[in-house]
């Protein structure tokens, strides 16, 4: 008989791309992964991982395993959500990803109350792009996620994800200290048009805000700085290395030499909540969204 763990193991390899990836997204050793499918390997009297350059593929049987691996795992999540549901408290492990800045201004509160008020139920935080984490959702990796999107870029999400808007993210303008526009009290998009900007990388929900924004008045960011963190960008700015647009959650408190200017149209991103329609009547999904909610509204 096939065992399910290593079935779970094999589906998220094809899922990730990779061993590291699915170790990281099972919560497991990249060693224990490996082990896992070797011993399916064994198992089945089959070839399911080849190398390839320096990461690995899989095979037509793998193929063939993965696809049965995907619909038992979701018969057994099926099974899983009644049992919680007739128990009527949330239970087990509830993995939730999330983006960068939501995952340090929004979910700790959350998160800690959703733990205090329920202890048996096994939390997991796994911070991610919001451009990968629809399809985490979709394919089980993740239970929930906390997305965003731009008001000029909506989100779409696959087949049998739910997705509900908890709240919004509104954006300043940060100067440096000195700047020119400094004394205005609101900015246009034309103002920003000659400036040197710091940025998301390319391929970020950000990123592609950013561009589509200036490109809407005929002008074509220049992007000098390509940095991850706010926190980072937010020091480049106090630097005077250029103007960067961040959003208020999560950013923290700023350095008092860095200008915050609000810029009309406001740029908005909503946050959203991301869980399968399979899931809707487990109470720990039901019960983290309200929470989420609640915790989103707030700020």
């Amino acid at each position: 008989m096939l065992d399910l763990s290593r079935l779970r193991a094999l589906h998220a390899v094809q899922v990730h791309g990779s061993v590291a990836a699915a170790a990281q997204a099972l919560g497991y050793t990249p060693s224990a992964v490996s082990q896992q499918v070797a011993k399916l390997e064994r198992e089945t009297r089959t070839t399911l991982l080849e190398r390839r350059g320096r990461g690995v593929v899989l095979t037509d049987a793998a193929g063939m395993l993965v696809d049965t691996a995907a619909r038992l795992l979701s018969l057994v999540e099926e099974a899983e959500v009644c049992l919680e549901e007739r128990r009527g408290t949330p239970t087990g492990r509830l993995t939730v990803a999330s983006f960068s800045t939501a995952a340090r201004g929004l979910l700790p509160a959350a998160l800690a109350e959703l733990t205090a008020a329920h202890p048996s139920l096994d939390l997991r935080l796994l911070e991610e792009d919001p451009h990968a984490t629809p399809q985490m959702v979709a394919q089980g990796t993740v239970d929930l996620a906390v997305v965003h999107d731009w008001d000029i870029a909506p989100m779409c999400v696959p087949e049998g994800v739910v997705r509900e808007v908890v709240g919004e993210d509104r954006c300043d303008v940060l100067l440096p200290p000195g700047h020119p526009l400094a004394d205005r009290p609101v900015l246009r998009r034309e103002d920003l048009a000659p400036e040197r900007w710091i940025c998301q990388p390319v391929g970020t929900v950000c990123h592609d805000w950013l561009t589509r924004t200036m490109r809407a008045v005929g002008v074509e960011p220049d992007i000098v700085h390509y940095v991850a963190e706010y926190q980072t960008q937010i020091a480049l700015v106090e630097a005077g290395l250029g103007v960067a647009m961040v959003p208020r959650l999560g950013r923290g408190p700023l350095p008092p030499t860095v200008v915050v200017r609000p810029l009309e149209p406001t740029p908005v991103r909503g946050i959203a909540v991301l869980w399968r329609r399979g899931t809707s009547r487990r109470p720990a999904v039901t019960e983290a969204v309200r929470i989420l909610r609640e915790h989103a509204r707030a700020l």
